[in-house]
């Protein structure tokens, strides 16, 4: 396979980042579903100027739920008792600007909610573990509409809970429940009302929706727990399947898609793949172990691939060549930590204890800038950037750092 046709996964995932302006984060990945933010001119000399800590707010869920940011607040799902607690916060200062909460009584089992909230038009969009689907209003805190992923959509709940952030496509909302033809739901956004159900009967996954344009075709990419698979937007047909199974039916990284190739990769000792998606069908243009992602989405920009290897060991953060799946480099000691990348620099949490380092992106070596260490506890959730603030979320709490 030529070389320049695979590259064009990673041109195409950094082009389309690199055109985008530093704006909100406003649901899992960010704008593109990256982990990429646009924003430039940020204090990376940390050793002359440490990044101050502006504000810490305490969470009671002991777990991993992810953080979004939109028009001045952040929004993140907290637990307490049998409740889970959506919270808004103010992201100049953290103060809690409103709460709402809603009965999820299960057991804890690493943490309660663990999906993202989507924040869209004036609306915010949660996923509870048990598959509580609710649409709030992101001024007031109000209940405009809510379904059961499990009851309506006729999703079973996974081992550990239900995960996915939900996908908005213009009017609709889009969620991967999982069952009997559900593979993938489509939702109308403003009312709830469900406009079909399909793509396939594979068991939810951990992973989100991802839209992307195949072979001049417009799909939803979905990982499952055993395969990923091209379902047709306009009314959940299975567009191609591919196989990809593991010991848990964990598949919890987002695909990264560029053109007609797609990059996944799975933990339990699957490892990562480079897929061609073909008129005939999907084909391995490679596969290893090099990339050994429990939950992490990698990261692909300037021909390389990056991300981590952490579902056993240190945790260590790698490059790979998109060519051939060669590894290039390994740095451990990262753990189960997630990353992003902002103006030519990696920030990554260590899962183990929260710190944070500023790695350049280089292909050629692992070259770390600075470490700062905002927050405290274990961390396996990624961060975000938004105007400047990181906000760095440990079991415990919710850190936000000042990077200008």
């Amino acid at each position: 396979m030529n070389r320049l046709h695979i590259l064009a996964l990673v041109s195409v995932c950094l082009l389309a980042a690199l055109s985008a302006q530093a704006a909100d984060w406003p649901h899992f990945g960010g704008q593109f579903g990256l982990f990429f933010s646009a924003e430039k001119g940020f204090n990376k000399d940390w050793a002359a100027k440490e990044p101050a800590v502006l504000w810490r707010v305490p969470l009671t869920d002991d777990g991993y739920s992810g953080v979004s940011a939109a028009n001045g607040k952040a929004y993140i799902v907290d637990h307490q008792g049998g409740q889970d607690i959506v919270r808004c916060l103010n992201l100049v200062d953290g103060k809690e600007l409103w709460r709402q909460v809603y009965d999820d009584k299960n057991g804890a089992n690493f943490g309660f909610a663990r999906a993202t909230p989507t924040v869209d038009n004036g609306k915010v969009y949660t996923v509870s573990y048990l598959g509580q689907l609710t649409c709030w209003d992101a001024k007031t805190g109000d209940k405009v509409w809510g379904k059961s992923l499990v009851r309506d959509l006729g999703g079973r709940v996974p081992g550990w809970g239900f995960a996915c952030s939900p996908l908005i496509d213009g009017d609709r909302l889009v969620v991967n429940p999982g069952g009997d033809n559900a593979a993938v739901a489509v939702l109308n956004k403003n009312t709830g009302e469900v406009i079909w159900k399909g793509g396939g009967s594979d068991n939810h996954g951990y992973s989100s929706p991802v839209k992307a344009t195949i072979l001049g075709k417009v799909q939803y990419v979905m990982f499952g727990a055993t395969q990923l698979t091209g379902v047709d937007v306009t009314d959940g047909s299975v567009l191609w399947r591919y196989d990809w199974p593991t010991n848990c039916g964990v598949n919890a990284a987002l695909p990264i898609i560029g053109k007609n190739f797609i990059f996944i990769t799975s933990g339990y000792g699957k490892g990562c793949a480079m897929v061609e998606i073909t008129a005939e069908g999907p084909k391995t243009t490679w596969q290893n172990k090099a990339m050994e992602s429990h939950f992490t989405t990698p990261i692909a920009a300037g021909g390389f691939i990056y991300g981590k290897a952490d579902y056993n060991g240190p945790g260590n953060f790698v490059c790979l060549d998109a060519s051939n799946g060669k590894l290039v480099w390994s740095k451990d000691g990262f753990n189960k930590g997630g990353f992003l990348l902002a103006d030519g620099v990696f920030l990554i949490v260590s899962g183990g204890n929260s710190e944070v380092a500023m790695v350049e992106m280089n292909p050629k070596e692992y070259k770390e800038l600075g470490r700062i260490h905002p927050a405290t506890g274990e961390s396996w959730t990624a961060p975000i950037l938004v105007d400047g603030k990181l906000l760095v979320r440990s079991k415990n709490g919710l850190a936000c750092v000042d990077l200008k």
